[in-house]
């Protein structure tokens, strides 16, 4: 008879009623079954905090006014009991500071992305992720769809021939009006820089278009030329962007990202050509990959289990039949999934496979920094370098 493997403790800080990130979170990692939430520090406001916990099923005594008094108090709890995993699903001036003294109190961490504030706070960061025998995860939500995995392998094995043109866009609408001006705290935090870092629409959601664009391009963006917007008066940090970049084996490209494109949803969509054809998948319509060839007539790969002609990397990451939906918890629970392996198999490097980690945040931070240094200066290339 084998034996049950014990469900991962995991605790949140941030998440508390009202936040839509920290509950998807939640609904993601109780997906498959394998975590169970023991603790948290949900909100500063101190009736949401105890609310959230209690609706959880969380012991009053488990429902903690901040985040530095549960990592003491969880620290003290009996090793069967006491929490595995910490959740960082606050503002992103928090991100860094939680996730490092968690690593260094021996706690897992998977955090909101972006890592940090800026670069030199997450290089601060990346020596504690590699100096403690913790493991440490982003949620890139994106990169946990299946057909994502497909295109990126169908890419590696040479299936669209030597990459050239890399063409990510992610259009938004949801800023088009000054919904913080009207009371929008989710709009509010992220256009204060000491809250939300440097970059605002480019941070948000740029940062998912490019680490999209290098995961499925299987190459990384060297150099970029960019151009970023604000079109709401008293709007502190830009609500549009666009540039050029070039890859370092010779792939140019184009991204887009914008949240003042009015009536826009999350139309997150990548196209990679090579000189064979080229492939296309759009996250509002997830379980689809487009193929196109030179001499061939276009096919649509769909996901599903059982599909023979997809990768074994997709089709670990399905958990029905084709034609069956899967979207955003799904691809968020591959991640889980993949944490959950790591913890559970004592991974002893830093990284979980297959969870986006602290060089995918590094080089998200550095691409935030290179746009707004191009953007704010007269040199027509800017360099992406992550470790100045």
């Amino acid at each position: 008879m084998s034996v049950p493997v014990p469900k991962i403790r995991m605790g949140f800080v941030g998440g508390g009623e009202g936040a839509f990130i920290g509950k998807a979170h939640r609904q993601a990692a109780g997906l498959d079954g394998r975590f169970e939430l023991v603790c948290g520090a949900f909100s500063r406001d101190a009736r949401n905090n105890q609310d959230t916990g209690a609706a959880l099923g969380l012991p009053a005594s488990r429902c903690y006014s901040d985040w530095q008094h549960m990592l003491d108090a969880e620290r003290a709890q009996p090793a069967d009991q006491r929490m595995e995993l910490l959740i960082i699903v606050t503002p992103n001036h928090l991100h860094a500071p939680i996730a490092s003294q968690a690593l260094s109190a021996g706690f897992h961490v998977f955090s909101e992305k972006p890592a940090a504030l800026n670069l030199s706070e997450l290089l601060a960061l990346e020596s504690v992720v590699k100096t403690s025998d913790r493991l440490y995860g982003l949620a890139h939500t994106y990169l946990g769809y299946p057909m994502v995995w497909q295109a990126r392998e169908m890419v590696r094995n040479g299936v669209i021939g030597a990459v050239r043109k890399v063409i990510v866009e992610y259009p938004q609408g949801w800023l088009s009006q000054d919904v913080a001006g009207q009371g929008n705290k989710q709009a509010g935090w992220r256009d204060r820089p000491e809250l939300s870092g440097l970059g605002g629409c480019i941070g948000d959601i740029g940062t998912h278009a490019f680490s999209l664009a290098e995961f499925v391009a299987d190459q990384s963006i060297s150099h970029l030329c960019a151009m970023l917007g604000t079109h709401i008066a008293g709007r502190q940090l830009d609500d549009d962007a666009a540039m050029l970049f070039k890859m370092v084996d010779g792939a140019s490209g184009v991204l887009i990202a914008s949240q003042v494109c009015a009536g826009e949803e999350n139309p997150l969509k990548v196209r990679v050509y090579g000189d064979k054809g080229g492939l296309e998948w759009r996250q509002e319509e997830p379980s689809s990959l487009i193929h196109r060839s030179l001499d061939q007539p276009l096919r649509i790969l769909r996901s599903g289990v059982g599909q023979p002609w997809l990768c074994e990397a997709a089709i670990k990451r399905m958990r029905l039949p084709a034609g069956h939906p899967e979207g955003y918890l799904e691809a968020m629970a591959n991640l889980y999934g993949d944490f959950a392996n790591a913890i559970r198999s004592n991974v002893e490097d830093h990284d979980a496979p297959g969870v986006p980690g602290i060089e995918v945040g590094l080089r998200g931070m550095a691409f935030i920094e290179a746009v707004i240094a191009n953007h704010r200066g007269d040199t027509k290339w800017t360099e992406l370098v992550c470790h100045p």
